[in-house]
């Protein structure tokens, strides 16, 4: 099931709404949302109210009250940014005001000289848990979706801490939708820059699966419904200039784009 979230209507009143995309007999693309009666937690209840997909703007499929983001976790990245892949899991945080949705635009901020991509898998939180053993960790799951950890590598590096660099507004795409049923252990995942290819990699190639990343995170802090573990980027971290478009697709889920502006 694909769950989005959406506007659709007039602009000036448009009606916000959570939906399951809807692939009608024959077609090889959703063509439709069918509307959800509330959030999209729990048991899903529909309306019985199907809108076109090609008349609504696509939101980030959730709101997370926070995203919890993991650094390092591919070996070939850990070398690349100068350093060996570390034992534990390395947590860091983005606000919730970094978060977009697909096809919105990537604000380049005026502090930074270098902003770099970084495509990722995202695990989006169904319940509020904490302690999750790993054993039970899919059962706290709600589905998964593409990330890019925008990145102002110049500050990360001078500041020797990574908030400011992670945090600004629009660092952190989200989408197209949330994939709820998925295997995340051997996805292929990449990352193209104006149509050239820039990151491909596997999930299989994770330092610390899924499950172990929930574990761990929820042994620090407690997760909830619509909270967001960004699992970490492959090699192939670059600059961005405005203009470029950037494109995460992670298979069996789909493909995230959105395009750089000046701030």
């Amino acid at each position: 099931m694909r769950i989005v979230r959406f506007s659709y209507g007039d602009p000036e009143s448009a009606a916000y709404a959570f939906g399951v995309l809807v692939t009608e007999p024959g077609a090889s693309e959703p063509t439709s949302i069918a509307i959800i009666d509330g959030h999209p937690f729990g048991e899903i209840s529909l309306k019985g109210v199907q809108v076109p997909l090609a008349g609504v703007r696509l939101l980030p499929p959730i709101l997370p009250s926070k995203v919890v983001a993991i650094g390092k976790n591919y070996a070939d990245h850990a070398r690349e940014m100068g350093g060996e892949p570390p034992a534990e899991p390395v947590l860091f945080l983005k606000p919730s005001t970094s978060v977009i949705g697909p096809g919105a635009t990537i604000a380049y901020p005026v502090l930074s000289q270098q902003v770099d991509y970084e495509g990722e898998l995202a695990v989006v939180i169904g319940r509020m848990c904490r302690e999750v053993p790993v054993e039970r960790a899919a059962d706290v799951v709600f589905g998964y979706t593409c990330a890019n950890d925008v990145t102002a590598r110049d500050l990360q590096r001078s500041d020797g801490q990574w908030s400011r660099a992670k945090g600004f507004d629009t660092f952190c795409p989200l989408g197209p939708w949330i994939e709820t049923e998925l295997d995340p252990g051997d996805l292929a995942i990449s990352t193209r820059v104006n149509g050239v290819v820039k990151q491909e990699a596997r999930t299989s190639l994770l330092l610390h699966g899924v499950a172990e990343l929930i574990a761990f995170v929820s042994n620090v802090m407690t997760l909830l419904p619509g909270d967001v573990i960004l699992t970490g980027t492959p090699a192939g971290v670059g600059p961005v200039v405005i203009g470029d478009e950037i494109k995460v697709t992670i298979e069996g889920i789909g493909t995230l784009t959105n395009t750089v502006v000046a701030r």
